[in-house]
């Protein structure tokens, strides 16, 4: 299962990406796949035909992991069922 991820290089606009699997950081690079502008569009500096890529961790500032997250090889951890907000009221309004 790919995990989608928004990677945020030092010093350059972010860009999506997918990772195979959650990155180690005990490696020196992270390895990505299919990366693309965050409107969907491709790079400029990516060579036609390119399908993986090595990013080293020193580069990298941070990385958004979307969706559901494994986590340590556990079961992904879902986002809440959601919760609907009926409206806002306040107590002890004593406006006369």
């Amino acid at each position: 299962m790919a995990l989608t991820a928004i990677v945020h290089l030092i010093g350059e606009d972010a860009f999506l990406a997918e990772l195979d699997d959650l990155p180690n950081p005990i490696h020196n690079y992270v390895l990505m796949r299919n990366i693309r502008k965050k409107d969907g569009k491709q790079l400029t500096y990516v060579t036609e035909g390119a399908t993986a890529f090595l990013y080293s961790w020193e580069r990298i500032t941070f990385i958004e992991l979307m969706g559901d997250v494994p986590l340590n090889g556990k079961a992904p951890v879902s986002t809440a069922a959601g919760t609907t907000i009926l409206g806002f009221f306040r107590e002890g309004d004593d406006t006369n």
